[in-house]
Parts: structure tokens; sequence; C-alpha cells
């Protein structure tokens, strides 16, 4: 690539000509191209040529390998900026074969700053391309993340999107093919979209819609629609009947004459349907068939998710096959559920059957309605399809549906034992019986499919006292049957010996009708068991029915004789649920008090009353019965019932506008047809007689409808007769403007149509039932066609919006209203286009702006409301967000002239203060409160667009009325909020979205982000002396705004901390309070994972975007610089922990990282900025990180912080943290209690003992006898811990951490760490590695040169180091044990050692010691380990090298301490029985005496020659012959202890020791005679 995005300059453009000139040899035609993002939009910045555009895929990958060549790989698109003979320029600049790419036509859609370049093809053609684009990095990552079943799913949806979009660009399919693509397209769109994750997508006729194309209102009542299909497709829709199936062993029909019959349809949604054919069973051949049985046992079952397969189904014109796995339960008492426990994939609750085993089933989709399907698929119902009907009614309903089903659901039952040693196998027998004890025939189902039957047997499962059946049957009883009719349930325990033996044991009943004419309720119910036995007859069934059935019978029977045949059992009780599906038969009290009303005549009023309160489907069932009623109850009485039943006509009406009930709708439509005819009629006479007596007829109309309006003003309230008559008039008015627009200008019909609906009251108190009648004939005048003509429309604005500003401001009938003014809007929105409706929007602002700011207030408050008492979001409802839809587009069709008239309105500032807090607050509102979901990108987007639109023009009223002398805090607290909380909406944090859509989003709306920054900025250097008022309380949320990853918005906002540092200081002398807010929000706020790397120098930076100063810049300047510049490199230095720390804590990181960054953050909040607070919420924060990690120790050292920041003393302390308000003495006392008890848990007894005594102390000054004895038995245990159990001594490791790529906290710095009990330096390095996967291991311990400490990578440089002990008076004491020596060699060290052997001068080949020096590093660590981490940074170290002589005495003298604490335990028994470890080091000491060791330092140090050339070494020279005499001593020492604890068996290997020992003397003695001693 060649040169950047950047303007061509004339000059630029002759070397870029010169430059294709050059390479034209390469090929026929070279093009320079711009690389870019999506293949439908592209920015390219504007230049001084006259662009030809066009548009350029790549069809083959370009490596650009020569000289200026532009790498392009295949799928990319790049645009061509001009051609000149045979060369293409662009911005930036790069040379490649044109045949490399396919040129396509273009268009800009938008200019300015950036040209937007959109491919001339279908939009969806567009679409699909731009969408694989970014599928296919979303579909990579599922693989990733092992969702593999989505990712296989949505690979086949993008194969067929690429086959469908290579049909549409064919151009050889017909329109409706076309059409019907389209629709498949989008189908698997929005399925991707959804099931991916992103934005809904709104369409109109298969294609996006722009939203600047339509209103707000519109848009989001098509985003709602789309959210309710996919609720409707997401969710089970319907739960149909059984269809049921009886196969043979064969897995083939029972019935041979159901051969390929076995089919049926189920209706999913009024228009569609699924075809169903069972094919056949799939069987295991090594099994037989289950023997033939006397009872239904559970078997298996199989489930298909339709959700799977419903697109699959959707797309096919033919049936398609299922396999479905048959699955046996494991526990026979789960069956119920087996359902459920597969489609939730509980395995563990069945078995997976054999691979030749599951049942094939064929589905098809069918579209229409039944009627429909049954034309269009003749062949289906020839082959005798079962129809399976819905468990209930449908979602619409017909006049002519006739049913009387009752669906009854065996549930459970529980049953005593009986006597029996095991639980019973108990079967259900039901029977429906008539009035008279007749079983009637055939009026019990089990399924469509099959034959109805006469009695029903329930499966039986074994040994089960409690058993679940959850089993449904339907009974279509006839209708006149179903009086006096009940069911009963006999109960039968079946026997295992003997297979057809079934033994009665009870039974159970209840009637379907209660005595009030009602039918069951759809409810669950628990029936009473009677006993029985298998002589039982019921021959008289009026023996039981005069019995309680269940407990609310018990209730209405409480005189019952005792020494009745049938008795109950108390204990025994059967569940059955119910649910009616009739149009003749009804549960509801209410309605079919109604229906007999004449029974009852006095209660008529009530009855009335009532019938609100019955649901829409009882209603629209007997809607015939129930107007005869109403009316015949009117003729019964006017004058009394006439406005109650006035009521319930006007309710039942309004029920019938749903969308299920539109075929019940009952046309009161006399006035339309008397106009049809009347207009028909003067349309025949004025051709006949042309146009005569047309005056005498138009004022004829004029008289009509003077009447009219004057009926309509009449106050109808004390007479029932008017009322019926304005509802008549208001509800027909509508349908008659057509008519009148035959005869009469669009101008007259609407002044007729004006004077109408303004003779309606001006009152929202006429009564509930006529102001909704009033409010649909508005609306259904703004739906219709006279509405439509701007000229119309003006004339009859004002008088609608009169009557919805009543409303609102009453709060009434909101749902009406909210319909209205959407309707209001889209056209206005539609009309904007063609014409200038800028009259309409004032007329809508001066009436509705100021009464939708307060409803919507009303709606949100009711809505935070209702989330603080249930404690979650409550996202408003489909008409409250029309509300909100509402207010935006009158916003967006504002101009600057309808602003202004709105501001200039006002007659106070008070007025404009109320105002402008209304509008913030709603602003606010829509950003936190749940107006749309996350995927309504679409929605969210254009209201932020509206929303810094309107802040623009309303901030200069602001700063005009409200600064200086008339200064309001709150209106100004209010915009500051506000512009906070719109800059960090997560919809506008462009960087979290993939490039396409992140550029797609910028060159719609730009950065809304900047946009309003600079709106923020701009009004707070308004302020002037007023910013003071904002100190601290605005800190924190400007702060948060500097911390959205946006540079522009960063550098904008910095400035405005000088400001506030220096108005604080101005005042008070100091910034303390900007200091102490900054840096509390910076850690509250970081911790939330805000902030990104580049926030680490904000504060610092010296030199910032734009022509906005840095703040060091600023502060450079002032009189308090330096506490300023003090301030912000500590503001900086606290980024960056709190940032490391952020990324630790967010990512997947191990506990040693995070523990270490949370110590570093620690460290710095005590010692750098002294936060208190601070400073002890990091220590419970690493404290419980400890714990997690069962770093008990190093738990007990963090909270020992805290307890050190605490006196003995009854000082009151607060509620903080965890902690209780208590005094400060009982709060240290329970630290120190919870400190022993880590201390305990890490095995480091000797520093809880301290802690221990200090308590005792303090209970002994309290007199607080007994925790003093509980204080020191635990002090004892302690001590005896320490001598008896065994303890490892851990080894340590020095790590050190290299290179740019590590986090601050540990980059470039080397460590001190203490490993895990058993971890050796192989063990370490490889967890460490683990923990840096990306680090390179350095394979030597030198230190690291520059070019490793500034490279862009991770080193680690790990090597073990050993402990230098501070106590080593302990060490070197004789008598104290080694257990407790062990402790301190490696506790509380701060100082380790790491030698490094290296030869000086020539090696001496026959004896290396000669030239064997060591380079000694000691590290010396910030704290001593063990501490609050298991590591610490090396704060110093010290190199030394030791001689040759001086290594020799360290190793003499450190061989001869071991060999000394190893024989006086063995001499104080502190050790006893097996003496290998001593026979082990006394052999090693010897035998390396004796061949080397020791016999190679005396040549190396001892030759005349060494002593002679070095005078220097004579005392050292005297100091290890010295040693070497204290090695014999001790080895002698040794060998007598030996000899008194060896076994016999092993006495060879002690004579061989005294041997070589001898040996070993001898040679010494050549050295210095007064070595020799005498024999052993």
């Amino acid at each position: 690539m060649y040169g950047e995005h950047k303007e061509l300059l004339p000059d630029e453009s002759q070397k870029l000509f010169t430059l294709a000139k050059s390479f034209h040899s390469f090929h026929s035609v070279l093009c320079f191209i711009s690389n870019a993002f999506s293949p439908n939009s592209f920015s390219t910045p504007l230049t001084s040529f006259s662009f030809v555009f066009s548009l350029s895929p790549v069809v083959c990958s370009f490596r650009g390998s020569v000289s200026h060549g532009l790498t392009l790989e295949l799928g990319e698109t790049v645009h061509i900026l001009e051609k000149c003979e045979g060369k293409s320029f662009s911005g930036s600049i790069g040379i490649f074969p044109a045949g490399y790419i396919h040129l396509k036509k273009a268009v800009v859609t938008n200019r300015g700053q950036y040209e937007t370049v959109v491919p001339l093809e279908d939009p969806i053609i567009t679409e699909v391309t731009s969408t694989l684009q970014e599928w296919s990095v979303l579909w990579k990552q599922l693989y990733v993340k092992h969702k593999v079943d989505l990712f296989y799913k949505l690979r086949h949806v993008m194969n067929e999107l690429i086959d469908l979009r290579r049909q549409l660009l064919s151009g050889h399919l017909t329109q409706d093919q076309v059409r019907e693509v389209k629709r498949h397209i989008t189908v698997r769109l929005d399925w991707g979209n959804e099931h991916l994750g992103l934005d809904l997508v709104p369409r109109k006729e298969f294609e996006m819609v722009d939203a600047d194309q339509i209103s707000v209102s519109d848009l989001y009542k098509m985003v709602s629609t789309l959210i309710a299909f996919r609720s409707v497709c997401d969710v089970c829709i319907f739960i149909p009947e059984k269809f049921m199936v009886k196969l043979n062993k064969n897995g083939g029909p029972k019935n041979p004459e159901k051969v390929d019959r076995l089919c049926a349809l189920f209706t999913v949604g009024p228009t569609t349907v699924i075809y169903f054919c069972s094919g056949r069973m799939l069987l295991n051949d090594s099994k037989k068939g289950p023997p033939h049985v006397q009872y239904r046992r559970p078997y298996g079952c199989a489930v298909l998710a339709m959700s799977d397969v419903l697109q699959t189904i959707s797309e096919l014109k033919e049936e398609k096959d299922f396999v479905l796995k048959v699955y046996t339960c494991n526990n026979e008492n789960e069956w119920y559920q087996i359902h459920e426990n597969i489609i939730r994939k509980s395995s563990t609750k069945y078995t997976a059957p054999s691979t030749n085993y599951g049942l094939i089933i064929s589905l098809q989709l069918l579209r229409g309605d039944m009627e429909q399907v049954r034309k269009e698929n003749p062949i289906i119902f020839n082959r005798g399809v079962a129809i399976t009907r819905k468990l209930g009614f449908p979602d619409v309903i017909m006049p002519g549906d006739i049913r009387n089903d009752l669906y009854l659901t065996l549930e459970r039952g529980d049953f005593e034992r009986g006597g029996k040693s095991v639980q019973k196998n108990i079967e259900v027998t039901m029977y429906v019986l008539y009035a008279d004890g007749e079983i009637l025939k055939e009026c019990i189902s089990l399924g469509s499919g099959e034959h109805n039957i006469s009695e029903y047997r329930s499966f039986v499962l074994y040994h089960n006292n409690s058993p679940r059946w959850s089993e449904v049957i339907k009974l279509p009883i006839p209708i006149d049957r179903f009086r006096g009719s009940h069911l009963r349930f006999e109960f039968r325990h079946c026997s295992t010996k003997d297979k057809g033996e079934k033994k009665l044991f009870g039974f159970a009943f209840t009637p379907l009708m209660r005595e009030d004419g009602t039918t069951l309720s759809d409810e669950s119910h628990e029936l009473y068991v009677y006993k029985c036995d298998e002589n039982t007859t019921f021959s008289n069934h009026a023996l039981y029915l005069g019995l309680p059935c269940c407990k609310d019978d018990f209730n209405g029977c409480p005189n019952i004789p005792s020494s009745l045949i049938f008795q109950r059992s108390t204990k025994e009780t059967l569940w059955i649920s119910t649910q009616l599906s009739s149009t003749k038969l009804t549960q509801n009290v209410d309605l079919l008090a109604l229906l007999k009303w004449k029974a009852h005549p006095e209660r008529v009023m009530d009855i009335l009353g009532r019938l609100r309160h019955v649901c829409g489907e009882e209603i629209v069932k007997f809607l015939q019965d129930i107007l005869d009623t109403l009316f015949s109850i009117l003729d019964d009485n006017t004058d009394k019932y006439g406005p109650l039943v006035f009521q319930s006509l006007v309710f039942i009406i309004n029920l019938l506008r749903d969308s299920k009930f539109y075929h019940f709708r009952v046309r009161f439509s006399a006035l339309e047809y008397l106009f049809k005819f009347i207009i028909q009629s003067r349309i025949l006479y004025s051709r006949a007689t042309c146009g005569m007596e047309e005056d005498q007829f138009r004022a004829s109309i004029q008289e009509l409808f003077q009447s009219i309006r004057f009926v309509l003003s009449l106050d109808s309230r004390s007479s029932e007769t008017l009322i019926f008559t304005q509802a008549a008039l208001l509800n027909s008015f509508p349908a008659i403007f057509d008519e009148l627009l035959q005869m009469f200008t669009v101008q007259e019909v609407a002044e007729f149509v004006r004077g109408t609906l303004g003779s309606m009251p001006s009152t929202v108190h006429i009564g509930q039932s006529m102001d909704v009648v009033k409010l649909q004939s508005i609306a259904r005048t703004v739906d219709s066609r006279l509405f439509s003509f701007p000229e119309s429309r003006r004339i009859l604005l004002p008088v609608v919006l009169h009557h919805i500003h009543l409303h609102l401001r009453q709060q009434k009938e909101l749902l009406i209203c909210s319909g209205i003014l959407s309707s209001i809007f889209s056209i206005i929105k539609s009309s904007s286009l063609e014409s200038s409706v800028q009259e309409e929007v004032e007329m809508m602002v001066e009436s509705l702006l100021d009464v939708l700011l307060q409803t919507l207030l009303a709606i949100m408050s009711k809505s935070q409301s209702q989330e603080a008492v249930r404690g979650q979001t409550c996202p408003l409802s489909d008409w409250q967000g029309e509300y909100v839809s509402c207010l935006l587009s009158l916003l967006r069709q504002m101009s600057d002239i309808h602003f202004q008239h709105l501001l200039d309105n006002f007659q106070s500032k008070e007025e404009l203060k109320e105002f402008l807090l209304k509008i913030f607050c709603v602003f606010r509102n829509l950003m936190k409160l749940s107006i749309f979901p996350r995927d309504w990108n679409v929605m969210r987007l254009l209201t932020s667009n509206i929303i810094v639109s309107t802040t623009q023009y309303l901030s200069p009223a602001l700063h005009k009325s409200f600064t200086d002398a008339d200064f309001d805090f709150k209106v100004w607290n209010s915009y500051f909020s506000l512009a906070v909380l719109f800059i960090n909406q997560p919809s506008l944090q462009l960087e979290t979205l993939t490039p396409a859509k992140r550029k797609k989003v910028f060159d719609k709306y730009g950065d809304m982000r900047v946009m309003m920054a600079y709106e923020l900025f701009s009004m707070w250097q308004n302020l002037g002396e007023n910013k003071i008022h904002f100190i601290p309380g605005m800190i924190g949320p400007f702060l948060g705004v500097t911390l959205v990853p946006q540079i522009e918005v960063r550098n904008i906002m910095i400035p405005i901390f000088h400001d506030m540092m220096d108005w604080e200081q101005r005042k008070n002398g100091n910034f303390k309070q900007v200091e102490a807010e900054l840096i509390d929000k910076l850690d509250s706020l970081v911790s939330e994972g805000k902030g990104d790397e580049n926030y680490r120098e904000l504060f610092s930076l010296t030199q910032l975007f734009g022509p906005y100063p840095s703040l060091l810049e600023k502060i450079e300047q002032e009189t308090w610089r330096e506490t300023g510049v003090s301030f912000v490199t500590s503001v900086t230095r606290l980024m960056e922990r709190l940032l490391d720390y952020r990324d630790c804590m967010k990512g997947d990181e191990t506990e040693n990282k995070k523990i270490g960054c949370t110590v570093n953050l620690l460290n710095f909040y005590k010692s750098e900025i002294n936060k208190e607070e601070m400073y002890i919420r990091y220590i419970h924060k690493l404290c419980e990180m400890h714990l997690q990690a069962e770093n008990y120790t190093e738990a007990a050292f963090t909270l020992l912080l805290y307890w050190e920041l605490l006196h003995w003393e009854e000082r009151p302390l607060r509620e903080f943290l965890h902690y209780p308000a208590q005094s400060e003495w009982h709060r240290k006392e329970g630290l120190c209690r919870k400190v022993i008890h880590y201390f305990n848990k890490g095995k480091c007894w000797e520093y809880g003992i301290p802690l221990c005594r200090e308590l005792a102390f303090q209970y002994e000054s309290l007199y607080d006898y007994q925790s003093l004895s509980w204080i020191r038995k635990m002090e004892a245990a302690y001590y005896d811990n320490i001598m008896e159990q065994q303890r490892l001594e851990p080894e340590f490791f020095r790590v050190g951490f290299y290179g740019r790529k590590f986090p601050f906290f540990l980059r470039n710095k080397e460590f001190v760490c203490r490993g895990h009990d058993y971890e050796r330096l192989e063990a370490f390095q490889q967890r460490m590695l683990g923990e840096f996967p990306q680090a390179i291991a350095m394979q030597h311990p030198n230190q690291p040169d520059e070019g490793i400490l500034q490279g862009d990578a991770q080193y680690l440089q790990i090597y073990a180091v050993t402990p230098v002990s501070e106590n080593m008076e302990v060490l070197q004491m004789d008598r104290v044990p080694d257990r407790i020596k062990s402790f301190y060699r490696v506790n509380n060290v701060r100082r380790f050692r790491y030698d490094r052997p290296f030869h000086k001068g020539p090696k001496d080949k026959d004896n290396e010691f000669k030239s064997l020096w060591i380079e000694r590093t000691t590290l010396i660590l910030t704290h001593p380990l063990p501490g609050i981490s298991r590591w610490f940074e090396v704060d110093k170290r010290e190199l030394v090298e030791v001689s040759p002589l001086e290594n020799a005495i360290y190793v003499v003298e450190n061989k001869n301490q071991e060999l000394r604490t190893l024989i006086s335990q063995y001499q104080h028994k502190q050790l006893h029985g097996n003496i290998n470890l001593l026979s082990m080091c006394l052999n090693g000491v010897i035998d390396a005496a004796v061949n080397g060791g020791i016999a190679r330092y005396q040549e190396a140090f001892f030759d005349k020659e060494y002593i002679s050339s070095h005078p220097e070494d004579t005392e050292k020279i005297t100091q290890l012959k010295d040693l070497m005499q204290e090695q014999v001593h001790v080895l002698g020492v040794g060998l007598v202890v030996h000899e008194k604890l060896v076994h016999p068996e092993m006495r060879p290997l002690h004579k061989k020791l005294i041997d070589q020992f001898q040996m070993m003397r001898s040679s010494l003695c050549h050295v210095r005679p007064h070595i020799c001693f005498s024999g052993i």
C-alpha cells in the first residue's frame, strides 16, 4: 500500500499518473484502489476530482509483491475513484492487476465530510452480502466457544443464503418467484441475527426500512410486531389434543386398514397447519415385542423440538422425514415427566436407545385456514386425515364454531398400602354415567385417529402407592346428556402373580355440573376416595351420589350419617384437572346468572354490573344469547335498567374490536347505508336533471349536520335514549366521509367533520363509555381517507388535538389516545416527504408537547415504582412505548423555527425551567429504563439522535436564561446528568461493534458521543464562577465520561478537571475535595470494568487531540502547579494499578496474578495516597482471594494489617463492609481471633502465639477468665502442634518478568516467590508458564539486556534461591529441636541467596577447586516472607564474588553444622528407630573426603606455593584447617553414636566407615600433625 487516506492535490495526481505508467508492462490495465470495510458502503475523503464511482469486489487474492502493490484478499471490496487511460486512483494508493476485481456500478447516498457509496443492486442482495460478512466472523467464534450445534446450523443457513442470492442475481425468476426467494432470504437473515444476538431489522416488503423515511411511531410498531412474531415462533404456540396411533409389534399400524393412513393435521395458528404422517416404528430385531398383557404399562417416549424443524419444513412443499429416538424411563415414578427430562437433557433419568430403535414421522407445513388447506390438498384429506384440535379455543373464534369438549387430566393419586408388604400396582378405570346410571357409550377419546371408547383404563406403575399419570382424556359428551352426568373412577390392584386378577378397592366420582348450572371449573380437583371391594356393585348410583365428592362438596353436606354403605378413606385422594371447550356450556357464574336473569329479577342491577368481569371468549361464545338477554331486560324496564344495559352494550362493542373476535362484530351501520342511499340517489338525480336543486340538496345536508351537532352537544347523562343516539351517531359517523366526498370538496367535508367533532362536550367526565365512543370516532376519522389530504388535515387537526389534549391531561383512555397519535404522526411524516407540514407540526407542538412529557413522566414513574417493588426491570408495555415513539416523532419533526417559537412562547423563566426539567427527566429515563430492548438498536440509535439534536436546540436557552444572577442549580445539574448518561449509553459505544456495523452507524449518525461531549464542554465553559456549585458533585459523572474509550471525548473532558481544581483552589486554597472525589470515583469506575489501556497516561499527556490543552499543560501555568503536578502524577500511577487490577479481575486470570495486582494497589493506597478506607477495602478483598486459594498464612498476615490500625478502646465504630456497628475493642478482638484461626490453618503457630498472649492480656485485665482460659488452652495447643506436627520446608524461587507485554505491576521487575508444599523448581516453572502462556522462558540467569526489557513480548527468568535466615542465634543452639529450627530457617526471611559458579583465569584440569569462584547474589525483598503475598518484589540486590578459598570455608562450615544438628537429634532421641539418615550422611562426608572433597581442598589451598603466593589468605587457610579439624571431630562423635544404634546386619557398613575415616584422618595428619588423635 502506498500512502494514506488523504485528499489528492493536483501535483499528487500527476505523480500517481506517472507511477501507473511505469508499471504498465505488468498488466494491460492497472488500478489504484482503496480497501474498505464492507461491500455496501465506503467512506472516502472528498478531493478536487470529479469522480466516476465504481465499486469492485475482489475475485482473486493478490499478494501485492510488486513495488507499490496493494495486497487484496478474496471477498474484499475496493472503491475506484477515477479511471483515466486504464489507470485508477484512490485515497489509499497501491496497484494491482485489474483482472483481479469485478466492477459494479454504485451511487453516493450522502454528502459531507465523508461519502457513502452503495452498489446499484437489489437492496436485499446488498444486505445478504454484508450480513454474511458479519456472520462469518461470529460463525468461527461459535466453534471456538464450543457451540457446535449452532455452528453447523448457521453454516447450513449461510450456504442457503448464498444459493438464494445467486438465484436473485441470475435474473431468470418470475415476480412471484422473486417474492418467494426474498421471503426465504429474510426468514434466514432474521433467524441468524436472532441466534447470534444481533440487532432486529425492521422490514417492509422484505427490504430494510430506512428510519428517515417513516415516523418513529411506525418504526416502533414495526419492531414491536417483529418482536411479537419472534415470541410466537419461539414459544410453544398451542397445546393440541393427542393424536393416537396403535402399533403392532412389527412397528406398523395395528389396524391393517390404516396402513399409510396414520395422518393428522395440527393447527399452529390462524393460517398455519402442520400435516403429520406417522410412517413406522424402527424396532430392535434382537428383541421380541412386549408380551400380551391385560393392562397398560409405560414403554418409551420420543421428543421432537418443533422450534428446530419449523423453519426447515416451512421452506419445503413436500413431506420431510424425521427419525425420533425412543427413550425409556430409568424410574417409572418419573414417567409423567419423561418428555420434560428429555427436553432438558437430564440424561440420568432416561436411557438412550440402541441405534436401530426409533420412530419415523413425516411433517409438512400447510398455509391457510382449514377450508383453504382442504381445497388445496385434497389428496391428504382423501387419506382419512385426523383433525387434531387445540385444547381450548383458537386465537380467532368464528361465529359458526360449535364445540362441547371436556378435557380431563388424570394427574395423580395417594393410596394406602392396605396391609400389604409391598405397594400396590394401581389401575384406574373411568366411566361417564348419565343421570339414570347408564354408562354413556363412546364418550371417551384417547386422541384423534382412533374411535371413541366407553371405558378408560390408565397405565399401571409397578409397586407405587402414589402414582402420577398426567394423562389427558377428551370427553365429547352430547350437550343434552351433560346435565346430570357424572364421572366415576374405580381403583384396582393388579396382581403380578396372576395377570388376570384385578381387585377393586376403592372409587371416586364427580358430577359434571354444579347445582347452580355451571360446569366443572377449569382447575385441579381433589376428589375423595371411598372404600369398596370386589363384590361391590354400582347398580344403584344414588347410594354414592348423595355423598360429598370433594372438600367443597363436603362443606355443603355437613350432616352425613356414618352408617352409609360407602365409607371415605381419609388418607386416600385422587387429583384430576379439567378444561372445558364449549360453545354451549359455561363455567362462569356471572354469565349464567345473566342468561337466567328471570329467575332472580331482584338481582338484575348486580348481574349487569358484573358482566364486565366476564372474559371475552365466554362473551363471544354466547354473544347472540347475551344480546337477546340484554334487550329483553331493556324491554322489561327501560328507565331502571337502561344505563347499565347501554354500558354493557358499549363494553361488548369495544370487546369486538379485538382482531380475534373480528367475525363477531355487530355492525351498527344504519347511518352509513342511509348516506350511501342518499348520495347515490342524488348522483343519479343530478345526472337525470343536469344538476337541478343542487343548492337545496346542499342546504339539506347542512341542516342534517346541524341536527347531528345539536344531538351530540346535549348532556346525555340524564337520558338513556340520548346516550344510545349519540353512541350510534359517533360509531357510524366516520363511515360516511367517503360518500360525502363524492358530492362535496375536501374542505367542505372537513368543515362538516370539524363542526361535528367540535360539538361534542369538551370534558372527560361525561362517562367512561361515551369517552371511549368519542375517541373511537376520532380514531376512525384520523384513519380515514379524508385525513390524508393536507387541506382537510389543517382543518381537522385542531379539534382532534383538543380532545386528545383533554384526555391526556386527565390521564384518561391512554390506550386509545396513543393509537390516534401514532396514526397522526405516521400521516404527517409521510406528507412531509412531499410537502411542508410546518403549520401542522406547530399545532402539535403547542397542543401536545407539554402534555406528552407529563404523560410520559407519569408512566415512567409508575414503571420505576414497579421495579422498586419487584426488584427487577419492568419494561414498558406496547402502548406505553407508543407514547415514547410519539414524543420522539414530534421532536424529530420540529425544525429550528418550531423550537424558537416554543421557547418564545414561555411567559416566564419559571415556565421555561419547568419545561426543561420535564424534558431532561424524560430523556434521562429513556436511557435508564428498559424502554427498548438491547437488540432494538435501530430504535436506540434514532432515539439518541433525536435527544442530541433536541439538546442542541435547548442548551442556548439554558445558558441564556439560567446563568449569572439567574443561575439555577437544579436545571444545570439535570442537563449535565443527561449529557453524562447519554455519552455512557451502551448502544453508542461503537468500539464494541463489528467494523461493518460501526461504519454503518458512523456514516448515518456520526459519533453522537463526541457531539454531546462538545455540547457539555461548551455549556461548562459558559458557567463561569458557577462552576464551584458542581464541585465535587459532578467529578464522578464527568470522570465516567472520560472512561469512555473514545479519544476525542476524553480529550474534550480532561480540561474540565483543571477548572474544578482551579475553582476549588481559589475558594479553599487547596483542591482536597477534587482530589478525594477523583480518587474514590476512579477506583469505583475502573473496578466496574471501565477504562482501557490508553487511559493509563490520559491525565499526564502533554499533547491532546484538537484545540484542547492537556491537564498538565494547564496546571503548569498555575501558581499551584507543584501540588497539581504531584496530584496528576499520583492519579496516573493509581490509574496504572487500577487498570491492571481491573484486567486481572475481569479476565480469566490465575489467583496469583489477581493477588499480586491487589497487593500492588493496596500498598499504593497506604504509602502514596494514604486513603485509609480504600486501603481497608482492599485488605479484605485480598484476604478473600487468599482464602479462596487456601493461602491461610497470607490471609492472616493480610487481615493483621487492619488489626494493627485498631486500638483497644471503646470508641464506637460505624457499620462497615461486613462488620456491624460495634466498639473498636470488640472489632479488634474479633479480628484477632480470626487471624489466630488463619495462622493455625496455615500451620504458622509461632505467629499466632504472640496474638494469643495479646488477647490473654486483654482478657486478664478485664477479668474475663472464661475467655482467658480458652485463649491459654489455645496457646498451649499451638506449642504442642509445633513439637508434634510435621511441617514441610517450602522452596523459594526468584522470578523475573521482562518485556512490555507484562502488566504494569510485573513489568521488568523481579520477585521471590514462596513455593507450595512439595513444589520443586521444574513444577514451579511449569506453573508460571501456564499462568503466562505467551511468555518465553529464559535459559540463563544473567541480567537481561535493554532489548529484552523494552521488547514487545514476555520473558520469564526463573531459578531457585536459598533463604538467609535472620534468626541465626536459634539455628546455632544445639539443644533446640530441629522442628523449631526448621521454622526459623524458612520464615520471616527477607534475604535470599543465589550462587553462580564460574572459573576465573585458566581452569586447572587436575583440581578445578583452585579456580572455582562463586558469584553470590543476595536479593533483599521489600517485605519478609511469608507476608500478605506469596511473593514480594526484590528491593535491592547485593553482588559479591567469593574466592575458591572462601567458598571452601563456606562449604565445610555448612556441612559441619548439618552434621552437628543430625547427630544431636540422634543423641537426644529426637530421631529414633531408623538410622539410615545418619548412615547416609556420614558415608557421604567420609567417602567424599577420601575420594575428593577435603582432599582436593588440601591440594588446592595447603600447597606451599599457594600459601607463599597468597600471604593475605593466611587467616583463611588457618580457618579452613580448623574447620577440617572440627569436621573430623564431629565425624568421630557421629561414628560413636552410629556404633551404638547400628543394627547387627549393618555392621559391615559401620566397619567400612571406620576404615575410611582412618584414611581421612591420616591424610589430614600430613597437613597438621596435631589434628591426629587417638582411635575411636
